[in-house]
């Protein structure tokens, strides 16, 4: 997280949500040491603050941390009262689903609250440590400067070519943990047969408690096999009929579960962009599981990443920088009926970057021909083109401005 979490001394409440095991409760608990900390999974603590009044709720709770929240939906209504009667300055509340949780924000504490996703931990983190209690990194990387307006030859002409010794040991050894681990927090002290062992205990735990706060399903074993089949598709265009086939259900089933999966903080979807450029362009999403390490537990995929696993890395590092660090721009990916597809398109107010991943360390000629078809196609938008890859060098490989540039450079 690189936003800087609030101060208890501020007036105003704050919600810090995503997936379960990211670290929420760690790193608010370290950020307010003297605030109460009441956890609501336990039933004990539901019922208690269930009977406490609206009117009392300042005095009985007061300034504390509320985990879990969404597990006690009277529980929004009743810091709202305390809070919009001046009673309460102060509050915390945290949850791991976004529908339960945001839902509650819009309807009742609309302007009142900072917003915090805690994601997975990224490749900057894994390479120079997770945040300490303020929620921000040592440093942003090279990806940042994407979000400014300087032009991409100033971005990357600027920088070393290549890194030496223990910078280039390091970086390698966070994106190889990424790619197989995962970003997960609680990773980290474990021995690999640990690590696989809590990746496969992670799945059991969502099912019962994530997905028991987003849904009452009677049978857990088609979302079981729905999820696997979501896994093993990362990085491809969505196919509901496809998915719903595979899974024995319904295709109304197969879009919920997908939401389910998607308001959980496990998958993500990529939009196509919006206009045509060269020809008639594809208009169906693609999806993305957000953490490697949970894709592989799920799909039982050991060995070395895919090109489809590669590309679900990248574009996961892009989406948690960009939400956690609150950069605006929007991602989208770009394909045609005839094939032409380029794997990322990054809009922001400076214009549009295009990318092309690449999963290998040597590139050829014809890596570049999409990214520049699409640049004529975006004219006086394009500010540049990157082709992704695990090679060594940050080089200029063509024009119209684009550039060779390793993926462990980037994030």
């Amino acid at each position: 997280m690189t936003r800087r979490l609030p101060d208890h001394s501020q007036r105003r409440l704050v919600i810090v949500t995503g997936a379960r095991q990211t670290g929420k409760t760690t790193l608010v608990k370290a950020a307010y040491p003297r605030l109460n900390y009441i956890n609501l999974d336990a039933p004990e603590n539901r019922e208690a603050v269930r009977a406490v009044a609206s009117a009392s709720w300042a005095r009985d709770v007061g300034t504390a941390i509320l985990d879990e929240a969404q597990k006690e939906p009277v529980v929004f209504e009743k810091v709202k009262y305390a809070y919009d009667g001046g009673d309460l300055n102060f509050s915390v509340l945290l949850g791991s689903s976004q529908i339960p949780m945001l839902k509650r924000v819009r309807e009742t504490l609309a302007g009142r609250v900072s917003l915090l996703e805690l994601w997975p931990l990224m490749m900057s983190e894994l390479r120079e440590g997770a945040p300490d209690s303020s929620g921000i990194p040592p440093s942003p990387p090279l990806a940042d400067r994407l979000f400014t307006e300087a032009p991409l030859k100033d971005i990357l002409g600027n920088v070393p070519g290549v890194l030496l010794d223990r910078e280039e040991q390091e970086a390698r050894r966070a994106e190889k943990h990424l790619l197989r681990w995962g970003g997960m927090p609680g990773l980290l002290p474990l021995t690999d047969e640990e690590r696989a062992q809590w990746l496969k205990d992670y799945g059991y735990t969502y099912l019962e408690r994530d997905l028991g706060d987003l849904a009452r399903l009677d049978d857990l074993a088609p979302f079981r096999k729905f999820q696997r089949l979501t896994a093993l598709r990362s990085g491809c265009l969505l196919n509901y009929s496809e998915l719903a086939r595979d899974a024995a259900i319904s295709v109304d089933t197969a879009r919920r579960y997908l939401e389910y999966l998607r308001l959980s903080y496990q998958t993500l979807l990529l939009p196509p962009y919006r206009a045509n450029l060269t020809s008639t362009a594809i208009k169906t999403p693609k999806v993305y599981w957000l953490d490697i390490g949970l894709l592989r537990s799920l799909a039982g995929i050991d060995g070395d990443a895919t090109g489809e696993m590669y590309e679900t890395m990248v574009v996961g590092e892009f989406m948690k920088w960009m939400k956690t660090a609150g950069r605006e721009g929007e991602l989208f990916f770009y394909r045609t009926r005839s094939g032409l597809e380029v794997d990322i398109l990054l809009e922001t107010a400076a214009g549009v970057v295009g990318m092309e991943i690449k999963n290998r360390p040597v590139l050829a000629p014809k890596d570049v021909t999409a990214i520049r078809e699409v640049a004529r196609g975006l004219g006086g938008r394009w500010r540049g083109g990157m082709v992704i890859y695990t090679g060594d060098a940050i080089k200029r490989l063509a024009d119209p401005e684009i550039w060779a540039v390793p993926s462990r450079r980037l994030f």
